[in-house]
């Protein structure tokens, strides 16, 4: 257990205690401690196992193996609470959407992304060509409703058998009117990205957000193997946006609470504005036609991804929730989870334990 201000940049005040029943807390995160996703240690074999596409099966991104539950509870900037190693960098899974959807905030920030204007007026893709792709705008992107088909990296848009399981969308409909959880769609959103800055997303995330919050060096970014593009005659590294087929961003505990505190912060660090509160308001505005989804990140406001858990709640989270970054604004509060099972659990028991401010 902590009581120290060991992440927050300045921006807290007020007892991080005020309130919270430090039983209930313990007794919360001990039992998460013990529930440790079986498997992980094998990440090859649980990847192979998890992964419910017909074709294209084959792992494409390097792989880092897991080794057991972890994650802290921050309230106030102090972590009140640790299981396991904080510290310690592992796989976020489609965590990593919520991540790039932040990147995608400092090309706004600096004039150079519009969200409703079309990609293709700001980036030079053959992927964009042709009447479907130039009317995909960088909302339709990063809120998973543009709807396009084609191949990337050498994996095709419909072997991802999460649009099928998920998916809302209007097959052959314009971008828009329908949304589905697509991979090789959001790895485009990386690849448009990469080109609209003229350099690696890992760059920007580390030199615009994660320095500034005082994050670790233990974290990386990675993409698929051939996943580049030529900008200016030089061959750029493309991330990938989850770990479907490897890959994605691998990052510890402590370092994706930062993240999630700089968000419940308005995107205030220290009496800096690192990204800007319109953008964080941005992320977390609803998607039309999915409501329980913002710029890549899940809102739980109906309580449609959690449902007894609070609806004053958002999350980015990927593998079902095995990896899992919780932010609370009406508790001051950000729960990272990593390779730990029955989460939502894990949410009810902390935010019992945590009154609203």
């Amino acid at each position: 257990m902590y009581g120290e201000r060991v992440l927050d940049g300045g921006d807290g005040g007020g007892d991080p205690w005020e309130g919270v029943h430090r039983a209930t807390l313990s007794r919360a995160v001990r039992a998460q401690a013990g529930r440790s996703v079986a498997g992980v240690d094998d990440m090859a074999a649980y990847l192979a196992e998890q992964v419910a596409d017909a074709s294209h099966r084959e792992v494409v991104g390097p792989l880092l193996d897991g080794r057991g539950a972890c994650g802290v509870v921050v309230r106030g900037g102090a972590v009140l609470a640790s299981w396991g190693d904080p510290g310690r960098a592992e796989m976020a899974f489609s965590a990593t959407k919520s991540v790039l959807s932040l990147v995608a905030g400092v090309a706004f920030d600096d004039g150079a992304l519009r969200l409703d204007a079309p990609v293709a007026e700001s980036v030079d893709l053959p992927e964009f060509d042709g009447p479907h792709g130039r009317a995909i705008t960088w909302r339709h992107l990063l809120e998973q409703t543009s709807q396009w088909e084609g191949e990337l990296w050498s994996k095709p848009t419909w072997v991802d058998a999460q649009s099928t399981r998920e998916g809302t969308e209007s097959a052959g409909g314009p971008p828009g009117a329908g949304w589905a959880y697509n991979d090789v769609r959001v790895n485009l959103t990386a690849l448009a990205l990469t080109v609209l800055f003229g350099r690696a997303l890992p760059e920007v995330l580390r030199e615009r957000v994660l320095t500034p919050v005082g994050a670790s060096d233990s974290w990386s970014w990675h993409g698929y193997a051939g996943s580049v593009v030529a900008i200016e005659g030089t061959e750029v590294p493309v991330v990938s946006g989850g770990a479907h087929w490897g890959g994605g961003l691998w990052i510890s505990a402590l370092d994706l609470a930062r993240i999630g505190l700089l968000c419940l912060r308005g995107g205030s660090w220290g009496g800096r504005q690192v990204v800007s509160r319109r953008w964080v308001e941005e992320l977390w505005t609803p998607c039309r036609v999915k409501p329980e989804y913002g710029l890549s990140w899940w809102l739980n406001d109906t309580g449609a991804v959690w449902p007894r858990a609070p609806h004053t709640g958002r999350c980015a989270r990927g593998n079902g929730g095995n990896h899992l970054l919780w932010v609370d604004p009406a508790r001051d509060l950000v729960i990272a989870s990593r390779w730990g099972a029955e989460v939502e659990r894990l949410l009810v028991e902390v935010s019992g334990a945590v009154p609203c401010r």
